[in-house]
Parts: C-alpha cells; sequence; structure tokens
C-alpha cells in the first residue's frame, strides 16, 4: 500500500503523517508531498518518503502519484487557484487507478453560502464527475485560526468579528488530521462523507470568555458590521480579497454554516475532540 499525502510540508499534512506513523502505517507506505520537502527532513529520517510536487505542474502530481494506492488531497492555499490544480491532483488520481481519493472540503458543502467554500464545492462536483472512488472530509473551523491570533488580541484587548451569536464547531489541526489518519487506513470509505468538528460548537463571546480566563486578561468580544470587520483586517496586513473573505466566513458562522452536529470527528478519533478550553489555555502558556 502506499498512501500520498499532498501538501504535506503544511501544517495539517505533518499532522496527518504523525498520525499515519502513530498507527503504524510503514513509513515506507507514506509519500509526503510538496514544493519545499527540506521541510520534511525529519520524517525523511523516520523513513517517509519524499517527494517535489507542484500543485501548478501536472508532471510534478503525476509523478508523485506513480504506485499510489490511496490519496490525501489536502486542499491548496492559493486562494482563487485552486479548482485548477485539485482537477491536476484528480485526473492523475483517475489515471493511476487509485483505491481511493479523500479530500479536505468545508463543512456543510452541500449547503452553505460562504464565499470560502466556493473552490471546495467546485472540487466536490469535480470529484463526482471523475470516477474516482473519493471520500470528502468536510473539516469545520480550525481552533487555531483563533489561538495562533492570541498576541495580537491580548495586544488589542478585544476580539473582533461579524458573527454576532453564531456557533462554530471549532476543532484542532491534530483532531482533523487524526481523522484523515482513521479514513485512509480504513476499508470501504468511497462515497463516505463526513462532517467533521468539535464536540462543543462555541461562539466568538464564548471565545473571548475562554481568553480571558486563561490570559488574567478581560477580552470582550466586538461584534462589527461586516465591511468594518474586512477593513480592520485589511488594516492589520491581510490581503483586501482575502480580508473580504474571512469577513463573509464570520457571516456565515452567524448563520450556522459551520456548526456541525454529527459526532463524526469523535467517531473517527476514538476520543473527545480537543475542547475550546484546553486549545486556549496551551496557546496562553505558550505566549
Amino acid at each position: 500500500m502506499s498512501i500520498v499525502i499532498t501538501g504535506a510540508t503544511g501544517q495539517l499534512g505533518r499532522h496527518v503523517i504523525e498520525a499515519l506513523l502513530e498507527r503504524n502505517v510503514p513509513a515506507d507506505s507514506i509519500v509526503a508531498t510538496g514544493r519545499s520537502i527540506e521541510k520534511l527532513s525529519n520524517f525523511v529520517a523516520r523513513g517517509v518518503r519524499a517527494v517535489a510536487m507542484d500543485y501548478d505542474d501536472a508532471a510534478s502530481v503525476a509523478q508523485a502519484l506513480k504506485g499510489a494506492t490511496k490519496v490525501l488531497l489536502i486542499s491548496g492555499s492559493a486562494v482563487g487557484q485552486r479548482v485548477e490544480q485539485h482537477r491536476t491532483v484528480i485526473e492523475a488520481a483517475k489515471a493511476e487507478g487509485v483505491e481511493l481519493l479523500a479530500y479536505t472540503s468545508i463543512a456543510n458543502a452541500d449547503t452553505t453560502r460562504m464565499k470560502l467554500a466556493t473552490e471546495h464545492q467546485a472540487t466536490e462536483s469535480i470529484l463526482k464527475e471523475s470516477g474516482v472512488p473519493f471520500a470528502l472530509l468536510r473539516n469545520s473551523w480550525y481552533i487555531e485560526n483563533y489561538t495562533d491570533q492570541l498576541p495580537g488580541t491580548l495586544a488589542q484587548g478585544a476580539l473582533a468579528g461579524s458573527a454576532g451569536n453564531g456557533k462554530v464547531s471549532g476543532a484542532s489541526r491534530a483532531d482533523y488530521a487524526q481523522a484523515a489518519a482513521a479514513v485512509l487506513v480504513a476499508e470501504h470509505q468511497a462515497g463516505k462523507i463526513y462532517e467533521l468538528g468539535g464536540d462543543e460548537a462555541f461562539t466568538l463571546d464564548e471565545l473571548a470568555a475562554e481568553i480571558s480566563a486563561a490570559s488574567g486578561k478581560s477580552i470582550e468580544y466586538r461584534d462589527l458590521p461586516v465591511d468594518q470587520y474586512a477593513d480592520l483586517l485589511t488594516g492589520a496586513g491581510v490581503p483586501e480579497a482575502f480580508a473580504q473573505i474571512l469577513a463573509d466566513t464570520d457571516l456565515g458562522i452567524g448563520r450556522g454554516d459551520l456548526l456541525v452536529t454529527t459526532g463524526d470527528l469523535r467517531k473517527l478519533i476514538g476520543r473527545p475532540a480537543t475542547a475550546l478550553s484546553e486549545a486556549v489555555r496551551s496557546a496562553a502558556a505558550a505566549i
């Protein structure tokens, strides 16, 4: 068996490799791909195979997938270019005759109206039309999307957003990676759709309360009109187009677009998902 992980140099990809090794998948059965494979040296030292691959180079994709039994297609990071990048991987997987391609999509992809979901929805359509056996890993928000910004939040004394009282089923990258690994090692996964999210959804006001408790500093949630929030993000250095997408995502949270109640994540990883309080305390302690 050969399991190919695309985007393996990213944070999620590295967690997936670790999760596969923890599940006793032979290291030489794991093919880690990415543009900067020198970042994978620690895994190579443990026997994992690293292969250079660029989503925009079809030849490198085809070469990376040679002999693949299963593929984890981790969605690309180049917003606006991802559909064709993903198509390249899907076509290579089809040519190789893989048993399964698992794709990291977004929660509630079939119903959400978030701008961030557009490329995921298009990729799901390509998969359905391709004839490739596939499974969908529809991930909700990463808790790290918030905890990675903790120093700035503490410096500002407030958490800003446009989500209102909407709840988001956040979970850690490691949780989502464990779920992906579980699907990759299991049998009969073709056609499965997993809606993945944390066990206890939270509002941004509740997130602010957790940050206050963990830091000992009073942090309030400031709910802003979406245009003001987008401007705030742009002022903080976020590219304007992506700031618009992030602000729109908050509107989606307000509608419940990232709320997941299936329990699929907990079932796949065999334990409770990482609690918000635990993630925030850990991030605060690391500052």
